[in-house]
């Protein structure tokens, strides 16, 4: 009877279960996240075709140039008053072919090094350029001789300590003058793989001149090539603008033909393929003919070249040089 006794105890002596209160937390809260892992959708349960419907946003850089500071000078392209200018400066007879560009190339007084090397290969560059020697002449008396006959432009390289370090563009009759610093200058023979030009008219590209004062010296530049490329040639010369520095560089079009080959994981396909003539594909790449040079605008004067006198439209000065995002061009 003592034993029958033991085994029948109450129910509210009896040892509680192993983890009691506790254990049965932790599984409501297992439960709960493992809820919220089947709310959240991997990248890989979604298909393919969502995907490709709905692109992620592609995120811009934030960069110098996407981060300048707001200018008003900004041009744009319903600026009515930008037109009206176009129409009456000094450069609107050749830009619509009712002149043909002529230009006349000088040195200073003391040209050397490579300087001679330079106005060869600028000469290459310019359609319709001629040089003329500097001798012991003033550059008004130059400007008179140009004027005189009939050129559109005057470009004078300036040398210091043999090495070209200055441009100077004149457009003629009226003007206006712009003074550029140059810098960075390589010549043909020092670039590797270069080509040589041929004489056909080349194609102009200008990039992000975006401003009034960038859109003046655009047209400026402009001025000095015919109007009318000759694609045949497949010459492209460029004046690209970023942060005010004017990159020049020289390019040719070279398309060539290379066989194109064919990736197949199938054996048959793939002993077909090598029975069978391979595919032809042209390809086009850019072969640079040089010089490669950096202009940097210092002076814009109204009028052709008066160191006295003139009246400047713009000129750089080192307080300009407050910001790291402050461009002018």
């Amino acid at each position: 009877m003592a034993k029958e006794k033991k085994r029948k105890q109450p129910a509210s002596d009896a040892a509680p279960p192993a983890g009691g209160e506790g254990e049965g937390r932790s599984e409501r809260k297992g439960k709960k996240h493992k809820r919220a892992k089947a709310d959240v959708i991997l990248p890989s349960q979604i298909k393919n075709k969502d995907k490709r419907s709905e692109p992620p946003e592609r995120q811009v850089p934030r960069t110098i140039e996407n981060t300048r500071e707001p200018d008003e000078t900004v041009c744009r392209p319903d600026d009515q008053e930008l037109f009206a200018g176009n129409d009456a400066d000094e450069f609107n007879a050749v830009l619509k072919q009712h002149m043909t560009p002529k230009v006349l190339i000088t040195t200073c007084r003391f040209n050397s090094g490579r300087g001679p090397a330079f106005i060869e290969e600028l000469m290459q560059v310019i359609p319709n350029s001629h040089y003329v020697k500097r001798g012991t002449y003033e550059l008004k008396k130059i400007v008179e001789y140009a004027k005189n006959r009939e050129f559109t432009s005057l470009i004078v390289v300036h040398t210091n300590r043999r090495e070209p370090d200055a441009l100077l563009i004149i457009g003629l009759p009226d003007g206006p003058t712009a003074h550029f610093k140059l810098s960075k200058l390589i010549l043909r023979k020092d670039i590797k793989n270069h080509g040589n030009p041929t004489s056909h008219k080349p194609e102009l590209v200008l990039n992000n001149f975006t401003t009034r004062l960038g859109h003046r010296v655009g047209r400026m530049i402009q001025s000095l090539f015919p109007q009318d490329p000759n694609f045949r040639g497949r010459r492209v010369v460029t004046f690209h603008n970023q942060r005010d520095y004017i990159f020049f560089r020289h390019h040719r079009y070279i398309f060539e033909t290379k066989e194109k080959k064919v990736a197949s994981k199938d054996k048959k396909a793939k002993a077909s393929e090598s029975k069978s003539k391979p595919e032809k594909e042209v390809i086009c790449r850019l072969q640079e003919c040089g010089p490669r040079f950096t202009l940097k605008l210092l002076t814009l004067q109204h009028g052709t070249f008066d160191t006295k006198s003139g009246e400047y439209e713009w000129v750089h000065k080192p307080d300009m040089d407050t910001s790291r995002r402050r461009f002018f061009l």
